[in-house]
């Protein structure tokens, strides 16, 4: 299954007040894996940048007055993108800024039954707590010093990693009449193959050398 984590960087918090997007990270996962391949774009919002937005991302007015408008990449964006679910922190912000832009060059918008919040998904594993992505990185031991200032690509990475985390300590539903039969979860989900752990046994050699060992020890400590 593929998957796209997103993130977007603004001029300023609403797009009632006009603001607009600076720049869009993609990356993709496969099963949850990033396969490598990657969208990522600076743009020019066509209007200034905020003070507090500049604090946070810092790309200034003058920089972003060389870069494309969104107009120009937007059929690139909408290819990788697809019709794949896209996983993204506190969507309800970045879906409004990307369906007015969308809005504005007359395409489709974006469907809020294609995106995965993990904001959602963090509120319900860890109720009361602070949840953002600082937080969410500190939780799972997922090193973000690399984040100085809030870039869509390093967040997007960053993300995925959280991502995995949220869906993966999700507690299991158990079916005790098939706990035991194996080749059931094989056929019902196919990355149960792809991570369950390889049972090594010992050889007779191994065994004999564990047996020695242990009566030796016994006398060192007993006899």
């Amino acid at each position: 299954m593929f998957e796209i984590v997103l993130d977007t960087e603004t001029t300023g918090l609403s797009v009632k007040d006009g603001h607009r997007i600076v720049e869009i990270g993609c990356l993709e996962l496969e099963d949850q894996i990033p396969t490598k391949r990657f969208f990522h774009c600076l743009l020019n919002p066509e209007r200034k940048v905020s003070e507090d937005a500049f604090k946070i991302h810092g790309y200034s007015d003058e920089f972003l007055s060389k870069k494309k408008k969104f107009s120009e990449i937007a059929n690139d964006f909408l290819e990788f993108i697809n019709d794949k679910k896209l996983i993204i922190h506190n969507a309800d912000f970045d879906l409004s800024h990307l369906n007015n832009e969308l809005t504005i060059i007359g395409r489709d918008t974006i469907k809020k039954n294609r995106i995965i919040d993990t904001l959602e998904l963090a509120r319900e594993k860890f109720p009361g707590s602070a949840i953002n992505l600082d937080s969410l990185c500190k939780k799972f031991r997922i090193d973000y010093s690399k984040r100085q200032k809030h870039n869509a690509l390093i967040d997007c990475e960053l993300l995925s990693k959280v991502y995995i985390n949220l869906t993966d300590q999700k507690e299991p539903t158990l079916d005790f009449s098939i706990q035991n039969d194996v080749e059931f979860f094989k056929k019902k989900d196919a990355k149960f193959t792809k991570y369950s752990k390889k049972i090594i046994y010992p050889t007779s050699e191994e065994k004999q050398l564990h047996d020695k060992f242990l009566k030796n020890e016994l006398k060192k400590n007993f006899f």
